[in-house]
């Protein structure tokens, strides 16, 4: 996984959606239909979809600094 994005789920609340596809090794259309069947959680503000950064790294298994 890149430092940049590492860095950014340890630093962030949350994250975009093509940031947690990237982290978990997806293209942008799969990490939102993993997002729609709840295989990445996910929460819906308005019209913009974000991705909790703590359920992410736990996935992930990253600790926090």
């Amino acid at each position: 996984m890149d430092n940049a994005i590492r860095s950014e789920l340890i630093d962030k609340l949350t994250v975009s959606v093509e940031t947690a596809g990237k982290a978990l090794g997806l293209s942008r259309n799969p990490a939102y239909e993993a997002c729609r069947n709840g295989q990445i959680t996910s929460i819906k503000i308005g019209g913009r979809v974000l991705v909790p950064t703590a359920p992410l790294r736990k996935m992930l298994g990253i600790e926090a600094a």
